[in-house]
C-alpha cells in the first residue's frame, strides 16, 4: 500500500536548490566586489603616499631658514584640517634661491588620478609650548627648548574633499641641523 504520492516533489527540492545556489553566488560576487573596493583604496592610499614623501623631500632638501610657506588657502578644506595652524611660519629673513613650495596643489599620480597636496609650515617648540606668533616663537618653557618647523603634507582625493584623506606625513626641522 502507497501512503502518498511522491509527483511534483523534484520540483520543490529544485526550487530550494536553486534559491541556495543563487544565495552562495551572490555572496561571492560581493565578497569579490569588497575586495575589488580595498584594493583600490589600497593603490590610492600608495600612490598618496609617494606624492606625499616626494613633497617631504623636497623640504628635507632645503635649508632651515628657507623652509616657510607663502600665504596658506582659505577654504574649508584646508582650514578644517588638524593641522592647520593660524600661526604658519614664515620666512626667517634668510635669502633664499627658490620661491617656497605652494601651500596647497593639485598633483596627479602614477596612476593618473588627481590629487589635492596641502603643506602646513608651523612653529613648534623642541620641548614646550610655542608663543602664537609667525615669526620664530618663543619657546615657553622651564628649561631652553628650540624653536622647530613642523612640515605637515596631507593628500586628498580632488574629486572628494570631504573624505578622509589618504596619507598624512609629518617631520620637523630643526635649525641646528641646517
Amino acid at each position: 500500500m502507497r501512503l502518498r504520492s511522491e509527483q511534483g516533489f523534484g520540483l520543490i527540492e529544485l526550487l530550494m536548490a536553486m534559491v541556495m545556489l543563487n544565495i552562495g553566488i551572490l555572496a561571492i560576487v560581493a565578497a569579490f566586489n569588497s575586495g575589488i573596493v580595498t584594493l583600490n583604496r589600497a593603490s590610492r592610499s600608495s600612490t598618496a603616499a609617494a606624492l606625499a614623501d616626494k613633497i617631504m623631500e623636497s623640504y628635507r632638501a632645503t635649508t632651515y631658514g628657507c623652509i616657510y610657506q607663502n600665504t596658506p588657502p582659505t577654504d574649508s578644506t584646508y582650514t578644517g584640517d588638524t593641522a592647520y595652524s593660524g600661526t604658519y611660519g614664515l620666512s626667517t629673513g634668510s635669502t633664499c634661491s627658490s620661491a617656497p613650495l605652494p601651500a596647497s596643489s593639485s598633483q596627479t599620480g602614477a596612476d593618473h588620478k588627481n590629487y589635492r597636496v596641502d603643506t602646513y609650515v608651523v612653529w613648534s617648540c623642541s620641548t614646550g609650548s610655542p608663543s602664537g606668533t609667525s615669526s620664530a616663537p618663543t619657546c615657553l618653557t622651564a628649561g631652553s627648548g628650540r624653536p622647530l618647523k613642523k612640515v605637515t603634507v596631507v593628500v586628498r582625493d580632488a574629486a572628494k574633499l570631504t573624505a578622509r584623506p589618504y596619507t598624512r606625513l609629518a617631520s620637523t626641522f630643526d635649525a641646528s641641523t641646517g
